[in-house]
């Protein structure tokens, strides 16, 4: 069912390393975050992603900042190792040839709209009819069921409605954004992990099947404990800082030059954490005895670790309670990443590109296995060009299945209607 052909065998820009997901096809409909991120998941772990895109700006993302030259850096981060098409289905040989495409893909991922995808003629129902095989996947902000599955939802809206603004910030300020877009990565890894599964499932019954991802679902699924903590205690969790709820000192303190974190997550590391910072008496206190005793205690504990903390600079403290074996860590800025001896080690910083000359640094994947080659990271992975791979696609079609003349498919709105299916209709998805 996977369309990797001779195209694929002489393109070193665009060849998958071996994976896992080699030999799988992937027909990613998706534009912006949630589905290429999800796509660039399953590209990382060997599958082949043919990226569908509207003729003249393709995925939004091209146009967003920062740019290297011409080029975004925003796209090519989320689309590397991908192909790409532009297809107008208004056109009965585009149609063909999407319909060529998904004879030979095993997954479709969409992040429209629902009912975006049946209008033009290919929704979920319709190809579980012509192509049993396809895993079909829609990322949407609300999901293909509900009352507010026709809302438009993007990553702070449901960061809103999902809860995790109103834990996010400090308990005297305002409700916080997450710093990254939370929203949308949450349901990209549910998608991924939904196709997954699904592709697993086909291997024993030859069926494809329905994915549904919703971006508030997954941000609900997010919320650890916070769901059930009110259940509990009939209390409406609000915002703590920098401190974890229910553990203590899980949280910030101040060294000489500037604040670290330290998690002594239980009542072993606690007695540890007191002998790291030469003052064994304080796991013998009775207010801090237990996890328990400790958070309702925070604001004496902190104050009591910051009086031995504030005298030394942070790194003396970072070394003692490493070689106590507690968890601690600086609060690094994004620039130091990139120097990080842990993340180089784990070939967690690659490089991608463009058209151009010019790399761009990013993380890579961070799902190890003995079965994926590591990428170079001094080897940059091509993002693709809009239409790049147009007639290497053609050609590696025309070869597996001789010329074709355009034929009569299932009828569709978009037959109908002068809307330019992958321009006008898309772009108000």
């Amino acid at each position: 069912m996977n369309l990797r052909g001779t195209f694929m065998e002489q393109s070193s820009d665009t060849e998958q390393k071996p994976g896992p997901l080699s030999g799988i096809t992937v027909l990613d409909f998706s534009r912006v975050l949630a589905g290429p991120y999800c796509t660039m998941i399953l590209a990382d772990l060997g599958a082949r992603v043919i990226k569908v895109e509207r003729f003249g700006t393709g995925d939004d993302t091209r146009a967003f900042g920062p740019f290297v030259g011409e080029e975004s850096a925003y796209f090519m981060c989320f689309n590397r190792g991908k192909e790409s098409i532009s297809l107008d289905i208004k056109f009965p040989r585009d149609r063909e040839l999407l319909e060529r495409l998904l004879d030979s893909s095993d997954v479709v991922v969409e992040n429209f709209r629902p009912g975006v995808m049946e209008r033009l003629g290919y929704g979920p129902e319709r190809l579980a009819k012509t192509h049993p095989h396809i895993v079909y996947t829609s990322i949407s902000g609300f999901g293909h069921s509900g009352p507010f599955s026709e809302l438009p939802g993007y990553d702070m809206v449901v960061q809103a409605m999902g809860g995790v603004m109103s834990l996010t910030g400090w308990p005297d300020g305002e409700p916080a954004r997450v710093g990254t877009s939370f929203g949308d990565l949450g349901a990209a890894l549910f998608g991924a992990v939904g196709i997954l599964a699904s592709l697993y499932s086909r291997s024993r019954n030859a069926q494809g099947s329905r994915v549904d991802i919703g971006m508030l679902d997954c941000q609900a699924a997010l919320m650890e404990t916070a769901l059930a903590r009110y259940d509990v205690e009939g209390k409406v969790p609000t915002r703590t800082g920098d401190n974890h709820p229910s553990l203590a000192p899980f949280e910030t303190f101040m060294a000489e030059d500037g604040k670290f974190v330290i998690c002594a997550g239980n009542d072993t590391l606690f007695l540890l954490m007191a002998d790291a910072l030469g003052a064994p008496q304080m796991a013998l206190k009775p207010e801090f005895l237990t996890n328990d005793l400790r958070v309702q205690n925070r604001d004496r504990l902190v104050d009591e670790v910051e009086e031995i903390t504030k005298v030394k600079p942070m790194q003396h403290w970072i070394e003692a309670l490493n070689e106590a074996g507690v968890p601690c860590a600086p609060i690094n800025t994004i620039d130091r990443l990139f120097s990080n001896p842990q993340l180089l080690a784990r070939n967690m910083i690659v490089k991608v590109k463009g058209e151009g000359d010019t790399a761009v640094r990013t993380a890579g994947n961070p799902i190890k296995m003995s079965t994926v080659s590591e990428v170079d990271p001094e080897s940059p992975i091509r993002a693709p060009m809009l239409n790049e791979h147009r007639e290497a696609i053609l050609a590696e079609l025309m070869a597996k299945n001789g010329a074709y003349a355009p034929t009569s498919r299932p009828h569709c709105e978009a037959d109908e209607t002068n809307d330019h299916p992958f321009v006008e209709s898309i772009a108000k998805a």
